[in-house]
């Protein structure tokens, strides 16, 4: 763990690397060349796309961002391994899918609509037919489900803490007064304010490499991100701190991924009992509970966390 703890360089953020070597520029015949038959291959692309997906086994939902994927990618990958007919090549296709708050990224969540903005859609297109199960971070589903759809999975839960992530500072305590912390969270603001009434907290959107980038740029002085969505994206080289559970209370469910599927679903409901992982699943319950009790929604800033 040392290695994650260890401070960032104040002049060098490997995420945003400019690239060593650069394509040479093409020749106007090769760029007739490629307008000429890119329509061709474009029109083939996605004939191949439409038939991969028609034949699929199973079809999962998720949204577009690198994490998002990332998840999906994990689900595909341990179902492939725990079931022979899934890893044959194009037994498994992975739809994309925009939700709501994936569309507005210019205003806070709480300000744009209450629960379910990243699954929304995801869940509609499930119980439509157009998918077969659905990956979510169970910290952006509502406590409630719609009818006809259960989420009867969840796969091991990876680390649940929050990470400092600055160029300047290696803790919050070491930010001068002023000092301006980007983060969409009403839950890391809260705790962030009680501790370091100091500091000034504003609003802070974007898939994590956006919000690396705006870091890298100057918008903010840092940020708080989560642990586990580092670890997945292969990204822990941008961790300056990581906090304890005592400085930094997570969110609720932070770090658990859940599938869903139909509720008269069988042969899926099938495949995902074989990934479930029930101590995970327990402790996310326990926190969902705790949550749904309190009314909990992006507009309050309520942490938890069960073991």
């Amino acid at each position: 763990m040392s290695n994650i703890l260890s401070m960032r360089s104040t002049t060098h953020h490997p995420l945003l690397a400019a690239p060593s070597n650069l394509r040479p520029c093409p020749s106007p015949t090769s760029l007739r060349r490629r307008r000429r038959h890119s329509p061709t291959v474009a029109a083939v692309a996605v004939e191949k796309e439409a038939k991969n997906k028609e034949v699929a086994l199973m079809r999962i939902g998720t949204r577009g961002s690198p994490l998002a994927l990332a998840q999906a990618y994990e689900t595909r990958d341990k179902l492939m391994s725990l079931h022979s007919e899934l890893a044959e090549e194009g037994a498994i296709h992975i739809e994309i899918i925009k939700t709501t708050g994936d569309k507005i990224l210019n205003q806070p969540l709480a300000d744009i609509g209450g629960k379910g903005l990243f699954t929304k859609e995801i869940d509609e297109a499930l119980l439509e037919g157009r998918i077969d199960i659905a990956v979510h971070s169970m910290k952006d589903v509502p406590t409630y489900f719609p009818d006809g759809m259960i989420l009867p999975c969840n796969l091991p839960r990876e680390d649940v803490r929050d990470v400092f992530i600055s160029l300047t500072a290696s803790s919050l305590a070491e930010l001068p007064a002023g000092s301006v912390v980007g983060s969409a969270s009403l839950r890391r603001q809260s705790q962030i304010l009680y501790r370091y009434p100091s500091l000034k907290v504003v609003n802070f959107r974007g898939n994590v490499q956006t919000r690396l980038r705006k870091l890298n740029d100057g918008e903010v002085q840092a940020t708080l991100l989560a642990l586990a969505g580092l670890k997945r994206l292969n990204m822990t080289e941008n961790v300056t701190a990581i906090l304890s559970v005592e400085e930094m209370l997570p969110a609720i469910a932070q770090g658990a991924i859940g599938i869903a599927c139909r509720s008269n679903d069988d042969k899926m409901a099938n495949y995902l009992a074989s990934l479930n992982h029930e101590e995970t699943r327990l402790a996310v319950a326990c926190e969902r509970a705790f949550l749904e009790t309190l009314d909990g929604s992006c507009r309050t800033p309520i942490a938890g966390y069960a073991s």
